[in-house]
């Protein structure tokens, strides 16, 4: 088996894709539980559109640096970055192969409204691409804010 698909059973440093939408914080909390289980290491990533101003990113990485802190306080090692990528599946994948990632975690729902009809879920192109192995997170679908003509709401997983 190459190199680049041999995994160990047991994480050592898991990534952990945040969007700070109540499916991601319940990934936390299970990727929280492994990681203390198996004494890894946390990686948070949040990544934002190249069109998103300044202040955002800064809030959103603020947002990480609490995350972290609180992993820090349960005995937990953990780093986070925010990343500026139009593609986030794309640059999930960068960040696994430049952090040696050995372990993903993924909530199934994340952000809703357009951006998913549009680009397609993140966590069903990870699983398509992802070279490691992914746990997914399954979550409560949240409520839809597309409507069809018919008042039917319009569903993208």
């Amino acid at each position: 088996m190459p190199e680049v698909y041999a995994f160990s059973t047991i994480p050592a440093k898991i990534l952990l894709p945040i969007d700070f939408s109540p499916s991601s914080h319940a990934a936390l909390e299970q990727a929280t539980v492994l990681a203390q289980h198996f004494h890894a290491e946390l990686y948070l990533v949040h990544v934002v559109p190249e069109s998103e101003n300044a202040e955002e990113t800064k809030k959103e990485a603020e947002n990480l640096a609490l995350s972290v802190a609180g992993l820090a306080a349960k005995g937990i090692r953990a780093t986070s970055s925010v990343e500026v990528d139009n593609d986030i599946a794309g640059c999930i994948l960068d960040v696994i192969e430049r952090e040696k990632i050995d372990r993903v975690m993924v909530a199934t729902h994340g952000t809703t409204g357009w951006h998913p009809l549009v680009f397609g879920s993140i966590a069903e192109k990870l699983v398509k691409l992802v070279h490691v192995p992914l746990l997914l997170v399954r979550t409560e679908k949240p409520a839809s804010s597309v409507k069809l003509t018919s008042g039917r709401l319009m569903e993208w997983w």
